[in-house]
């Protein structure tokens, strides 16, 4: 079956003219209908695609094939080589935009496809993967002394740290003196307390002299 396809791969394009004999005429001029494109099943079945895919699903499609029926992976089996050289074919066309657009519309000659650049049959090696970056050369020259974050502090915030100094300094003195003034208040309390309980005593004593 694989080298019928192969067959009807080359049967599909049409034979250069001979010089002096008009070429033959066209499918469409045929079947009397003027512009009809011929049919494109042909090569799009070869490669397993629609007639609609893209270029990316074409190619994608090649390199499976080709790679699945590539001879060094089939040595010695016929079949194996025919499919190759029928995907190979096939791809001679459908992967030029130029052939492809001539093929659809039935104006590819046999010429055409024998200038055509024949494809490598292995899919393109992976691109190389970025080199690391490179670390920063060592500098030679003395190093810069550390950073001094006090005296920095020391220059942006001094004023304001000394206000706080200050405001704090002011807080603690006034936290003494009520502290003191609170004291001398109990002891005052304590005093008044004393002198009064000495009073009653001594009234107390003088009446029951009596």
């Amino acid at each position: 079956m694989e080298p019928a396809l192969l067959g009807r791969l080359r049967r599909l394009l049409p034979a250069a003219p001979r010089p002096g004999c008009a070429p033959p005429p066209s499918r469409a001029a045929q079947t009397g209908r003027a512009g009809a494109p011929p049919p494109r099943s042909d090569l799009y079945e070869v490669l397993g695609v629609p007639s609609t895919a893209t270029a990316a699903q074409i190619k994608t499609a090649y390199y499976e094939q080709s790679f699945r029926y590539h001879p060094d992976r089939n040595a010695g089996s016929a079949a194996a080589a025919a499919r190759f050289a029928a995907v190979s074919e096939a791809y001679r066309v459908l992967g030029s935009a130029a052939l492809r657009r001539k093929y659809d519309r039935g104006l590819l000659s046999a010429q055409e496809l024998r200038d055509a650049p024949r494809p490598s049959g292995r899919p393109p090696a992976a691109a190389a993967p970025p080199p690391p970056p490179r670390a920063p050369a060592a500098r030679t020259g003395p190093s810069p002394p550390p950073f001094d974050f006090d005296a920095f502090y020391r220059a942006h915030y001094g004023e304001q740290l000394q206000r706080e100094q200050l405001l704090r300094a002011r807080r603690e003195q006034l936290r003494l003196r009520r502290e003191e003034a609170a004291t001398h208040g109990r002891l005052r309390a304590l005093s008044d307390f004393s002198v009064g309980l000495l009073f009653f005593l001594s009234v107390v004593v003088l009446y029951g002299l009596k």
